[in-house]
């Protein structure tokens, strides 16, 4: 196949860098160029080429992507954080390439955990009951109060003792025990799902430190997702977050609207959902069949050491000689 050309966003974080990984090891003749809001970032020597770019709500932000895509005639973008893939989506026909995002409509609505539980509560789609911090009825034992809008468990307050320091930016959920269950799912390009890959996690600074698969409760989880594709505008990859109680009862609580941060983990498990969004997208091709394995995983802490080098300005590609220990 001739070479082609893709733009992997926001390479500074866990999802980027994941989805760097898992284009190399596919070991086909694409070149990776990646972009973040930092010249220098860990993910610098995962790509041919990097850029600086400015924040996604920047007014600059979408020409500065088109000054990317026309300087390395990018084949494909696909974004890596949650307002990125809002602001391209909402501007995908001034972009001057492909991009994969859901509708420009959905990507609005699961920023927002609490228009999300409004819009699954009127389709009958589970969703953990949530509250503006004004409306809350205290009809709960324990609770947890969270931003709206936000991602990695920053903000997130237990049981609080007043609610009125809070805005209509945050909400109100009852704070469920159980286990946390990620679920990664794949829409192919027809609209049908692929399929679905879910693991239990654990979570240290609100990124999963350590996996195991656990399929136990997929269809029910399955009877969810259909759901929510039946109501349109989902392609690709998206993730559900959600608890699972001792009684097996879920209660979903976020949906993350791209390729999740356990990326570079479940391709490793059979289910390759960056390999899928590559075979559809970038070589019109189906994508392969899930062959999905079990397992544990866990993560480590691992140095990029640029030897000699005394400026960050030129650290912008895998060329510049370096090592990872």
């Amino acid at each position: 196949m001739d070479t082609k050309t893709v733009l992997v966003t926001g390479i500074g974080g866990n999802v980027g860098q994941g989805i760097l990984r898992n284009i190399d090891s596919l070991n086909l003749p694409i070149n990776i160029i990646g972009c973040d809001i930092a010249s220098f970032t860990p993910g610098n020597h995962l790509c041919h080429k990097t850029y600086k770019v400015p924040y996604s709500y920047d007014e600059n932000y979408i020409s500065e992507i088109n000054k990317i895509i026309e300087a390395e005639k990018i084949d494909l973008i696909i974004p890596s954080t949650d307002y990125e893939v809002y602001y391209l989506a909402l501007n995908k026909s001034e972009l001057k390439t492909k991009i994969i995002t859901c509708d420009k409509e959905v990507t609005k609505l699961f920023l927002d955990k609490y228009l999300t539980y409004n819009y699954f509560s009127e389709n009958n789609i589970p969703f953990s009951k949530s509250w503006l911090p004004k409306d809350y009825d205290f009809s709960c034992e324990s609770i947890i109060a969270k931003p709206r809008e936000g991602r990695g468990s920053r903000g997130i307050v237990k049981n609080p003792k007043d609610l009125s320091v809070f805005g209509d930016d945050y909400m109100i959920q009852p704070l469920h025990e159980g286990i946390e269950i990620t679920t990664a799912v794949y829409v192919n390009k027809h609209g049908k799902l692929h399929g679905i890959f879910s693991m239990e996690r654990k979570l240290e600074n609100g990124t999963t430190s350590q996996t195991i698969v656990n399929d136990t409760y997929d269809e029910k989880f399955k009877e969810i997702i259909q759901k929510i594709i039946d109501l349109g505008g989902i392609r690709g990859s998206i993730n559900l977050q959600s608890i699972v109680d001792e009684e097996g009862n879920i209660y979903p609580f976020e949906v993350n609207c791209r390729i999740s941060g356990t990326n570079s983990i479940r391709h490793q498990f059979g289910f390759q959902d960056v390999k899928y969004t590559i075979q559809e997208y970038l070589l019109d091709q189906e994508a392969d069949q899930i062959k999905p394995i079990k397992g544990i995983a866990t993560r480590i802490l691992l140095d990029v050491i640029y030897p000699e080098a005394t400026n960050f300005d030129d650290l912008n590609n895998k060329s510049a000689k370096h090592s990872i220990y």
